[in-house]
C-alpha cells in the first residue's frame, strides 16, 4: 500500500476541502442559467469555462499528488509535481472569474493574465511528474 508523506496528506485535505468551494460556483452558474443573475455572453462563458477547469484541475491534481509519492521526486522537483496543477486549479479559474468581472462586461480584462500564470504552472507541474514517474 502507498503511504502518503505528511505534505502530501496535508496538501490532499487542503485540495479536498477546496474541492467544496466548487459548489458555490455551481450555484451562481444555476442563478445565471435561471436569468437571476444578469450577465453578458461572454462572462456566462468565462465563468462556465472557470467553473469547470476548476473541477477538472483539483481531481487531476489529487491524482498528481498521489503519483507523485511513487515518481521518487524530492525537494522542489516534487513540490511542483505534487501541486502544480492544484495551483493552476487556483490561478486560471481565477483568470476566467476576475477577468469577467464588472456590469456589461464583453471583453477580458487585465486579470486573464492569471490564465497563463495557470497554464504555466499546468505544464510545468506535469511535465516534472512525467519525466520523474519514466525516470523511476
Amino acid at each position: 500500500m502507498l503511504e502518503l508523506t505528511e505534505a502530501a496528506t496535508r496538501t490532499a485535505g487542503i485540495a479536498v476541502l477546496a474541492a467544496t468551494t466548487v459548489t458555490t460556483g455551481g450555484y451562481f452558474l444555476l442563478r445565471i442559467n435561471a436569468g437571476k443573475a444578469p450577465v453578458t455572453d461572454f462572462q456566462r462563458r468565462s465563468f462556465r469555462a472557470g467553473h469547470g477547469h476548476a473541477g477538472v484541475f483539483i481531481t487531476l491534481g489529487l491524482v498528481c499528488l498521489v503519483l507523485t509519492e511513487a515518481s521518487g521526486l524530492s525537494g522542489g522537483w516534487a513540490w511542483l509535481a505534487r501541486t502544480g496543477v492544484l495551483v493552476a486549479a487556483i490561478l486560471m479559474p481565477a483568470g476566467f472569474f476576475f477577468s469577467a468581472m464588472g456590469p456589461d462586461r464583453r471583453t477580458p480584462n487585465r486579470w486573464s493574465v492569471l490564465i497563463y500564470a495557470g497554464a504555466s504552472f499546468l505544464i510545468a507541474g506535469l511535465l516534472t511528474l512525467g519525466v520523474g514517474l519514466i525516470a523511476v
